[in-house]
């Protein structure tokens, strides 16, 4: 049983090693390319668009009225880094009921690369919105010796966010695991159910998450107003 797909090695030259992460990684990357462009690049005004166009036209919207319901404004501007953040853990998740496929967000190094993004992105959209000044001075409110709790709070909160999303994948596929060695036909089906619904799941509230550090950052120079 493995805990991670980092275990699984496929091939390694020197010290680098081609493990299932980094395949399966941009396996997913490539589908959501291609699967954009190819949606994409068709698109019409008129009555007679096509069915992909209206499923890609509800995920938009969808996402864009979730990121408009959290306090940001100008929900288009967070909707690239946010929509991309979502789809790209629910399209990992979701293609686990592909055969000897590993969710590279059973992956330590993977969750932690996504919680870096979410870490790197609050202050860029803090600044861009907000202003230097108010961004900078929003870590020493209400006072001046809030300023290392609110910077060790924007670590504390980077590492559960990578935590978090790990656990519950890996926890996840243990479970599979050990219910495929006590009944191998009954439980997998269900456990499968279980594991896309919890994939999505888990998606969902990562870029929520993202979506509301953003807000807290976006936000401070309204506040100091």
């Amino acid at each position: 049983m493995r805990l991670s797909p980092d275990e699984l090695i496929y091939g390694q030259w020197g010290p680098f090693k081609l493990n299932a992460t980094i395949v399966f990684t941009w396996a997913i990357m490539a589908v959501l390319v291609i699967g954009s462009r190819l949606i994409t690049r068709k698109l019409r005004t008129d009555a007679g668009i096509s069915r992909w166009q209206s499923a890609l036209e509800m995920v938009v919207l969808t996402i864009s009225s979730q990121i408009g319901e959290l306090g940001l404004r100008e929900p288009r501007r967070y909707l690239g880094f946010l929509g991309t953040l979502f789809l790209l853990i629910a399209v990992s998740n979701l293609c686990t009921i592909i055969p000897y496929y590993e969710p590279p967000t059973g992956s330590i190094s993977t969750t932690a690369a996504l919680a870096l993004a979410v870490f790197g992105a609050v202050p860029v959209f803090g600044i861009r919105t907000a202003g230097w000044k108010a961004y900078l001075a929003s870590y020493v409110k209400p006072s001046f010796i809030l300023l290392p709790f609110n910077i060790i709070g924007e670590f504390s909160r980077t590492l559960a966010l990578a935590v978090r999303l790990f656990g519950n994948i890996m926890s996840g596929s243990m479970i599979l695991a050990i219910l495929l060695v006590i009944a191998p036909l009954l439980f997998p089906v269900l456990m499968n159910v279980l594991g896309l619904l919890t994939g999505m799941v888990q998606a969902y509230i990562f870029s929520i998450l993202a979506a509301v550090y953003i807000a807290a950052a976006s936000n401070a120079g309204r506040e100091s107003t």
